[in-house]
């Protein structure tokens, strides 16, 4: 940090803010294009395309493309960061969806939502279920959005009889409050979410401590929420603390596959929010999995290991 900047806030080693208003993220990976076909991804295509003013998005395509009747599955995608940090179009995620697409065969959109501080929650929360609405959108062959043109992939293409939503982390965090969502709110054409793969989804809440990088990122994204970290979109369970009956279990998805790793500070909590699904009055299936000795997420910084091939594998038996 430079000696003529006056920190406000930090999280080492992931963000700072200065006082002159100024945010340094210090956990950056670079952003790479979009490729038509990709030698390097076996023919995968990928394209950006502009929901609104200020949300965008990555598109991937399989190389092998059904044909009429027969359409893809799509899934939309939302990476991780703690709400403060990532992007759909850093390198990190770009191989990680390629590796995705790979395995599923569907239609993904990797959704480019803004962050905190600079746009603190619930925007993260309110762009994602526009980009899902947008989506939605496409039902019809002569459905009209009230955002931008219609995207020809999703018209010609997704099947939505078949739509998934999924997420890493923070991403994941928002999946869970996505399905919430729509489970109180219709879709556009009254599009139903078939299932959502939570990957070591960020929940947290005063049991598990008001210091670390999982209260920070909270505070940091949603200074003002009511309740702080035990906000019932961090900390999934009433009342907070020993609470173990899930707020609001009336997902609007008819199926949930959650995702933790051993060595992951979520774990814990992770393992209590499915407990929590599985004991709700929700009438939807949920799937679990845990991989031993990994860390947080660790299949998203490097797809290509055997244990990430199990949660590849998996999460392609999920999107069928």
């Amino acid at each position: 940090m430079s000696s003529n900047k006056e920190l406000s806030y930090e999280i080492p080693d992931v963000i700072r803010v200065n006082k002159d208003g100024i945010v340094e993220r210090l956990m950056v990976y670079p952003y790479v294009p979009p490729s038509l076909q990709d030698p390097i991804s076996g023919g995968i295509s990928s394209k950006d395309i502009l929901i609104s003013p200020h949300l965008s998005a990555r598109l991937y395509l399989p190389k092998s493309t059904p044909t009429k009747p027969h359409k893809l599955p799509i899934f939309v995608y939302i990476h991780g960061g703690g709400f403060v940090i990532g992007s759909a179009f850093a390198q990190l995620e770009h191989n990680y969806l390629n590796t995705i697409v790979s395995h599923t065969n569907a239609l993904v959109i990797s959704v480019e939502y803004r962050l905190a501080p600079e746009h603190l929650l619930p925007t993260a929360y309110q762009d994602c279920w526009t980009a899902l609405q947008w989506v939605a959108s496409h039902a019809t062959s002569h459905g009209r959005t009230t955002l931008l043109n219609q995207e020809s992939w999703l018209v010609e293409l997704g099947d939505f009889e078949r739509l998934y939503i999924g997420g890493d982390s923070a991403g994941a965090n928002i999946v869970h409050n996505l399905a919430l969502q729509a489970g109180r709110e219709s879709l556009n054409g009254d599009v139903k979410i078939l299932g959502g793969f939570l990957g070591c989804p960020y929940f947290w809440s005063s049991l598990y401590g008001v210091e670390g990088l999982p209260y920070g990122c909270w505070m940091m994204a949603h200074p003002q929420a009511e309740g702080g970290i035990d906000n019932p979109m961090i900390n999934p369970f009433v009342g907070g603390g020993d609470g173990r009956r899930l707020i609001a279990a009336e997902y609007g998805v008819r199926k949930l596959l959650v995702v933790a790793t051993e060595k992951d500070e979520l774990r814990e909590i992770n393992i209590k929010y499915f407990e929590g699904v599985k004991e709700s009055e929700w009438d939807g299936e949920v799937e679990f999995m845990e991989i031993e000795g990994e860390n947080h997420c660790f299949y998203v910084l490097d797809s290509t290991t055997e244990k990430a091939k199990l949660v590849m594998e998996r999460l392609a038996s999920f999107i069928v």
